[in-house]
C-alpha cells in the first residue's frame, strides 16, 4: 500500500516524539536483529531504529534491506536514526493515516 505525501508528513509528526526501538551495532544486521524489527512492526506499525556508527553508504543499504525484508516504507531518515512504517490490519486499533 503506498504512502502519499500527505500520510507521509502525517507519519513524520507521529513518529517525531518516539524513540528507537532496534539499535543496529557493529554486528550489522543480523537476523535476529530482522526478526525484533518485524516483531517490532507487527506490535507498533510506525518504529525508529538506530543505525549505530557506521558509513553513511552502509546506512543506505541496511535501510534499503530492512523495507525489502520486512515488507516496511520508510518514512524519514535523519543522520543515524530512521523510520519505517507497515500497516498491520489485524492491529486492534490501526494508526488512521488521514485520506
Amino acid at each position: 500500500m503506498p504512502i502519499s505525501s500527505k500520510q507521509r508528513r502525517w507519519l513524520k509528526q507521529q513518529v517525531h516524539h518516539l524513540k528507537p526501538i532496534v539499535l543496529i551495532g557493529q554486528q550489522g544486521l543480523t537476523e535476529a536483529v530482522l526478526t525484533e524489527i518485524d516483531r517490532a512492526l507487527n506490535d507498533h506499525e510506525l518504529i525508529k531504529i538506530r543505525l549505530g556508527a557506521l558509513e553513511p553508504e552502509t546506512r543506505l543499504v541496511l535501510i534499503e534491506r530492512i523495507c525489502q525484508r520486512t515488507g516496511s516504507q520508510l518514512i524519514q531518515r535523519i543522520g543515524h536514526i530512521a523510520a519505517f512504517y507497515r500497516y498491520n490490519p489485524r492491529k486492534s486499533n490501526p494508526l488512521n493515516l488521514p485520506v
